[in-house]
């Protein structure tokens, strides 16, 4: 039986028999019913989605006599040269091979006669989109304003060829793809009916191969029944059209699940044993990822994948063990896998890496469950942890570990902190700090990760910068070398020295003595130098602040980097930690 048998026999022949279509089925029917149908009609959409036949069926409720209700019986035989494309009075115009304008003008002369029989009269333009501008335009007159007894079907695939001024005419119904589920349904009818045996995989197959084309579809069926001369199996069908087994892609799936590298190698052979083709097979594996992550949203995204209900329920229970993110990671090494194959010399190379490098993707994490811990180990690990830490302070609490001799230093006194005239408060007391006295030292701090107190004289620094931020910025480049006599002597050094002239202006100094009356509750005169050149030992508020905050940074650094959650992550995930300013 050769496919235009079969097409001819089982086109529909009235709208209840046309798949996939019901929404323009039944507009059409209610606009009968209801005497509104227009005069000019557009149908659009892909290729074999019923344009034609629905324009037939059209024109059989419109001129069939014994119909009812606008269904025609299919049987009289008006319908019958309506269907077999015979009748006066439906005039079938193919738009690819009369374009020409001399066309539509013997289309304009004939317009005004009435039929032959009946009251109405129909003329269908196939392929209306291949006329040319001049036909076009001798068809508008008549198109907008055509005798009452006329009805115009317009068909085309590409709407976008159309003009507007022939759009504005027509009321436009857009066909849809038909869903794969509803074309393996309609050819499993085909083969009851035919008495063909066939598989319902091979049925779905050739659905899946059409792409929404009815048309398309019995093609292929009618293909593979030449080829089997008997029962249709899913092994003659990917034989036939050079097709992937979808058995090889379950496989394949389950491989990259399983993280099984020799499953997926002899899958690799596999494919190039069979003589598939590598550029399909990673099209088909696509889209059945994407399918899984269809799944995996839920049923809402169940619906959308047309597969049978085994497949989906394979693809539900592969998908249990993957997170979303594993499978966006899937699709897009597959996606570049498939560029990667399309441009390469030698495609079987190409896709065995493929296969290796996607077995062999990790499994991505979320932050949540990072920061939560890797499940129960990561818990007790840090729990753990914690414990350990707990001790050993409370340890170094009880038991006071002596310090090296060569990092002895003389303990700081009470009063130096709280006493601006005691002779420590001469001296910062910063970390890594000196002074400039002959007979003192800045004690140092006995605990390199905890920073000591800034001191009286950052302090006062940090006061008058609060009231006068010009003068505690100047302030801020100056050092405490001692307070004597009723003077408090103040060093700059010699990068700095153009501080100096600013702040022995008599303004400058007056506000420096003011401020400290005010905060040391004392009349103190200010004498300022310059360093002797050793600029390390003098030691501005600035400069501390500043190794403050970097010593502050390089706890906070060591306390992140020692915390057993991120160690954990940097061995899962083979990584360091970088701060951003330390990124090149």
């Amino acid at each position: 039986m050769s496919y235009q048998v079969i097409a001819r026999k089982w086109r529909p022949q009235s709208f209840e028999q046309l798949v996939g279509q019901d929404h323009i089925a039944q507009t059409l029917i209610n606009a009968l019913r209801s005497g509104r149908l227009p005069h000019a009609l557009l149908f659009t959409g892909p290729r074999g989605t019923g344009k034609t036949s629905s324009a037939r069926i059209l024109a059989k409720s419109l001129r069939c006599p014994n119909a009812q209700e606008f269904v025609p019986c299919n049987e009289c035989s008006e319908c019958n040269d309506i269907s077999q494309g015979r009748s006066l009075d439906v005039v079938e115009i193919d738009g690819a091979s009369n374009n020409g304008v001399d066309a539509i003008r013997e289309l304009r002369e004939t317009v005004g006669y009435m039929p032959s029989s009946g009251k109405n009269k129909v003329y269908i333009v196939d392929e209306v989109h291949m006329l040319s501008t001049s036909a076009f335009n001798a068809l508008l007159k008549t198109l907008e304003e055509p005798p009452s007894h006329v009805t115009f079907v317009l068909a085309t695939t590409e709407l976008q060829k159309i003009p507007n001024t022939i759009l504005s005419r027509c009321q436009r119904f857009d066909f849809r793809t038909i869903a794969t589920r509803k074309i393996a349904e309609h050819l499993k009818q085909i083969c009851d009916k035919d008495g063909v045996q066939a598989e319902m995989e091979a049925l779905w197959t050739l659905a899946r191969q059409a792409g929404g084309s009815m048309r398309d579809s019995q093609s292929l069926l009618d293909q593979v029944i030449t080829f089997c001369q008997g029962e249709v199996s899913l092994d003659a069908v990917v034989s036939v059209l050079g097709l992937t087994d979808r058995s090889l892609l379950t496989k394949t799936l389950q491989s990259l699940v399983d993280r099984d590298e020799q499953g997926v190698i002899e899958i690799a052979q596999s494919i190039f044993k069979s003589g598939l083709d590598p550029k399909v097979f990673v099209q088909e594996l696509l889209e059945e990822i994407r399918n899984l992550l269809y799944v995996k949203v839920g049923e809402k995204g169940a619906e959308l994948v047309d597969l049978p209900d085994s497949e989906i329920d394979f693809l539900r229970t592969v998908s249990e063990k993957l997170g979303d993110h594993d499978i966006h990671l899937l699709f897009d090494m597959t996606l570049k896998g498939s560029t990667d194959i399309h441009r390469s010399q030698d495609s079987r190379i190409v896709l065995e890496m493929l296969l290796l490098r996607m077995v062999n993707a990790p499994r991505i994490v979320p932050l949540a469950q990072i920061q939560a811990g890797f499940s129960g180990q990561g818990q007790a690990l840090k729990k753990k942890v914690e414990t350990r830490a707990q001790s050993v302070q409370q340890a170094s609490v009880n038991t006071p570990q002596p310090s090296p001799s060569a990092e002895a230093k003389p303990p700081v006194q009470k009063t130096s902190e709280q006493d601006p005239n005691s002779k420590a408060t001469q001296q910062d007391t910063d970390p890594g700090s000196t002074t400039q006295s002959h007979t003192s030292t800045e004690p140092q701090n006995s605990s390199p990760q905890t920073p000591s107190p800034k001191g009286p004289w950052v302090d006062f620094v940090d006061k008058v910068k609060s009231a006068n931020g010009l003068l505690g910025a100047m302030l801020e480049n100056t050092s405490l070398l001692e307070k004597k006599d009723g003077i408090v002597y103040l060093v700059i050094p010699k990068k700095m020295a153009f501080f100096s002239e600013k702040i022995k202006e008599p303004d400058n100094l007056k506000r420096i003595k003011t401020f400290l009356k005010t905060f040391w509750n004392e009349d103190l005169d200010v004498e300022i130098s310059l360093s002797d050149g050793n600029e390390s030992s003098v030691q501005t508020p600035k400069q501390k602040k500043e190794e403050l905050i970097q010593k502050k940074k390089v706890s906070d650094k060591e306390q992140v980097e020692s915390h057993p959650l991120i160690q954990s992550a940097q061995k899962q995930f083979k990584s360091q930690i970088v701060s951003i300013k330390e990124k090149p």
